[in-house]
């Protein structure tokens, strides 16, 4: 059996289709199919490590999990990670393939489309249903030309599209029309339906919208999805709601972590950012410093220039002043390498070839190499606890700092606990995810008695709250007419 597909679209990006998709996957999951999610074409600098030893979108690793199945390469074929405004790294099939700018890659398309459909029909073997998440708009004019992400994919494969539009952001019915009319003919017909999500209000006074929508475009309007206040799931790509701020409790222990401009795997802090006994913030290198127990430095898609990034707006010297007055320093990937002697990059994978100096904090040095590691890892934190998460990263860390090592896994160690117990830093990303490992870092950084939080717990939550949304706010009569 074939499987069947639906593919996801919005009028712009962030108007819900990961959310929608990752609802779907877990609404006909419950049903008894097979279901798997597929991204053509992500650009994100969040992703995750695949059972097959690869990286995909973090989004679509959601979405495997609303599936109940484990995240595949295959199901997000190209990766775009950006490096610069006009650059990225480009990695296909869950690996490296190069660098290339926005013009370079565009002329790639059509080689990538030829990836793209390769994983596709591997995945039509292996399933029922398939659903595919579009990216960004199918509406850019400039991007049409072999485009691989929304309706050249469609058209491609011969598959339905639904088109969402965000309503809380103003102007939906202008949005869902205006996309519309931007479309082919050929294009138009493959929407067999309108969504419109993050509804505030009574359904009712939207009626008379719809029905001159469903008018206008002659196309049902398949559901109005609530916004959903207190709905937890993974930000796909952006910082986009949390820049908390301090609420001056004592009991509450104080975290910052500087908002680098290429932070990557922003999702490492979302167990903190719903913690009760935290204050959490993320601290734009332009803003004031404020103080705090715990200073965590997170990964980065460009470790050496978010170091220049973090030197130059004083962090280095706060960081020290920080330790004099006896506060903690956790490292994360890019922010581990900051904390050691010097980052080489003999190979110019980030840029320029050269070295930059880190932070002098540990003794150890950092070389960045072609090949990525790529580890989906369990192990045991030195100061208690058992731990679980994930290394991306492309550099290899040496020195004296690594004989006291933060993890022990099953074959080997990662990180380094400093001398005086103040610094700590490792490759592992979703240090805070596991309820044992967050309570043990949250006390190393001063918190008594942390209350112990299960975040895998609090992910199957909000998938199954949004599952359940989409149940009664959805057409699914329409859905199944689709994929039976």
């Amino acid at each position: 059996m074939i499987a069947k597909t639906l593919m996801i679209q919005g009028t712009t990006s962030d108007a819900g289709k990961s959310a929608i998709v990752t609802g779907l996957c877990r609404l006909l999951t419950r049903q008894g199919y097979r279901v798997a999610p597929f991204k053509p074409q992500n650009m994100a600098l969040n992703s995750a490590v695949t059972c097959d030893g690869g990286e995909i979108g973090r989004a679509q690793a959601v979405q495997a999990q609303a599936c109940g199945i484990e995240p595949h390469t295959d199901m997000n074929p190209i990766l775009l990670k950006p490096s610069s405004d006009i650059g990225s790294q480009v990695i296909i099939n869950g690996k490296v393939y190069g660098q290339m700018t926005a013009v370079e890659y565009h002329a790639f398309k059509p080689t990538a489309m030829q990836y793209v459909l390769a994983a596709y029909q591997r995945l039509q073997q292996q399933y029922d249903v398939i659903l595919v998440e579009g990216a960004g708009s199918p509406a850019e004019i400039n991007l049409r030309q072999n485009d691989i992400a929304n309706m050249g994919f469609a058209e491609a494969v011969d598959c339905p599209v639904w088109l969402i539009a965000d309503i809380d952001r103003g102007g939906v019915f202008a949005s869902l029309v205006g996309t519309l009319e931007l479309l082919t003919n050929s294009e138009k017909q493959r929407v067999t339906g309108l969504i419109i999500n993050r509804f505030r209000g009574d359904v009712a006074l939207l009626q008379s919208g719809i029905e001159w929508l469903e008018q206008r475009t002659k196309k049902p309007v398949l559901g109005v999805v609530p916004y959903l206040k207190e709905l937890y799931l993974e930000a796909e790509d952006s910082l986009n709601l949390i820049m908390n701020k301090a609420d001056d409790k004592a009991d509450k222990l104080n975290i910052i972590v500087p908002r680098l401009p290429k932070l990557s795997n922003h999702t490492d802090f979302d167990a903190l950012q719903h913690h009760p006994q935290l204050n959490f913030q993320f601290v734009t290198l332009s803003n004031d410093i404020p103080p705090a127990d715990l200073i965590i430095l997170p990964g980065s898609k460009s470790v050496r220039s978010d170091l220049q990034a973090l030197k130059k707006a004083g962090w280095d010297k706060h960081i020290k002043k920080h330790l004099r007055y006896g506060g903690k320093l956790l490292g994360i990937c890019g922010g581990y390498q900051m904390l050691g002697q010097v980052i080489h990059d003999p190979l110019g994978i980030e840029g320029v070839a050269g070295s930059e100096p880190a932070l002098g904090l540990l003794q150890l040095e950092t070389t960045l190499e072609n090949d990525k590691q790529l580890r989906n890892q369990h192990g045991k934190l030195s100061i208690g606890g058992t731990v679980s998460g994930y290394e991306i990263h492309a550099g290899i860390s040496s020195g004296n700092a690594l004989n006291k090592p933060m993890i022990c896994y099953q074959d080997h160690n990662d990180g380094t606990i400093s001398d005086d117990n103040q610094i700590m830093g490792c490759y592992l990303h979703g240090l805070f995810d596991q309820a044992e490992a967050c309570s043990s870092l949250l006390q190393w950084a001063g918190l008594n008695k942390a209350i112990s939080q299960d975040h895998y717990q609090r992910q199957e939550q909000g998938i199954n709250d949004l599952a359940d949304c989409l149940e009664t706010s959805i057409d699914i009569s329409a859905l199944k007419v689709l994929i039976k």
